[in-house]
């Protein structure tokens, strides 16, 4: 049995006519850019992450890179962020011409380590911007209160974390504002690029919506530089749809999520750990183990499918490694050792334990765990 990574076209399947129904209604209305649908999926997005505004822009790293825009951040600034993460986080940080700052992670979590941020700051230290890796929530109050205590800015990067929680909070809702990238494969995601930036400050959002379409206050009328980042209408009137599906897709998750876990026990493997503080969606469902690049080539001969999130960090890829030099051990170590498994809450039962199974007789092989567990998972 070939397990897919993802399996896009079964989300599409299991909601097909509202998706079709949603493009359809679009299309009969003839208004492509910055019309009802664009509107109303930001009204209705806002509501789910609890924040006043939503403002919705044509990619997660668009949002990340407006956000700091709106804040003034330029030349010479400094913004604290980590080095696991997609290389959107910190390429929204040199397109405004800032100066990124890493900071180590969290083994457990893979988040920025909330106790290293502190000795990071300089005087040209504007803002901090902390990842919601995985799925999971970073430690949001005590990295609030260095921000608060200094005068930082605070901006969420929960490109990964659509519906994940902190302390009952949604992720994204804390800081000053919220970053979210709808790329397909994300809990919420497009059928093509997207995104939507979150705050509870009305004059952000306005400079965020005159940003996102050349700095207009109203048509013909240009206050200051801006951007095309708009989100169109044909994706938020199928994001409108699938919003209705996430928390129940984010619990078929965390149930898949469950059975790795009870297979994973005692297993040699190190699982993802879920902090009392959070509620994990896990848009990934990552393992560590030192053998890792032979775990992931065994599987591949048994026809499951694995990736790596991500191999190398940024503070070591070509384009940053001589930017700002920098040692950050817990990140390299975990970058060596992760391997993210299939994940999506399309999953069938015979998938999730053809994983479990074929990482049973991979690992057995190897020596990591003597024995064998047969796994029971019903969806």
């Amino acid at each position: 049995m070939t397990v897919n990574f993802v399996d896009l076209k079964r989300e599409y399947f299991s909601i097909e006519h509202e998706i079709n129904d949603a493009i359809q209604k679009s299309l009969n209305n003839g208004n492509f850019i910055l019309g009802e649908e664009v509107k109303n999926f930001e009204n209705d997005f806002s509501k789910y992450i609890k924040s006043e505004y939503a403002v919705g822009v044509n990619s997660g790293s668009d949002a990340l890179f407006l956000a700091l825009k709106s804040l003034g951040i330029d030349n010479g600034d400094e913004v604290i962020t980590v080095s696991h993460t997609f290389i959107s986080t910190v390429d929204a940080i040199t397109r405004n011409e800032a100066k990124p700052v890493f900071v180590d992670i969290d083994p457990h979590t893979c988040c920025i380590d909330s106790s290293k941020i502190e000795e990071k700051i300089t005087p040209k230290t504007r803002a901090i911007m902390p990842v919601h890796m995985y799925g999971h929530p970073a430690d949001m109050d005590p990295i609030k209160e260095i921000s608060d205590k200094y005068g930082l800015f605070l901006i969420e990067d929960a490109c990964q974390a659509h519906g994940a929680e902190y302390k009952g909070k949604m992720a994204g809702s804390i800081g000053d504002m919220g970053c979210f990238s709808f790329y397909p494969t994300k809990n919420l995601g497009a059928y093509g690029d997207g995104g939507i930036i979150v705050t509870d400050n009305g004059e952000l959002a306005q400079k965020l919506v005159m940003l996102r379409n050349y700095g207009q206050i109203e048509k013909n009328r240009h206050e200051f530089l801006g951007y095309n980042s708009r989100l169109d209408e044909i994706q938020a009137a199928i994001l409108s749809t699938k919003l209705n599906y996430l928390d129940k897709w984010n619990e078929a998750r965390r149930n898949i999520a469950q059975a790795y876990n009870r297979f994973l026990e005692g297993s040699g493997l190190i699982k993802p750990l879920e902090k009392d503080y959070a509620k994990h969606v896990y848009h990934l469902y990552v393992i560590k183990h030192k053998n890792r690049d032979f775990i992931q080539k065994e599987l591949l001969k048994k026809d499951i499918q694995t990736q790596i999130h991500y191999p190398i960090p940024v503070h070591l890829q070509n384009a940053y490694k001589n930017m700002n030099p920098v040692k950050l051990p817990g990140t390299e170590k975990v970058c060596e050792e992760i391997l993210s498994l299939p994940m999506h809450p399309w999953m069938i039962s015979e998938e999730v334990n053809e994983v479990c199974n074929s990482l049973n007789r991979v690992i057995s092989s190897a020596g990591i765990r003597n024995g064998s567990i047969k796994p029971h998972f019903k969806i």
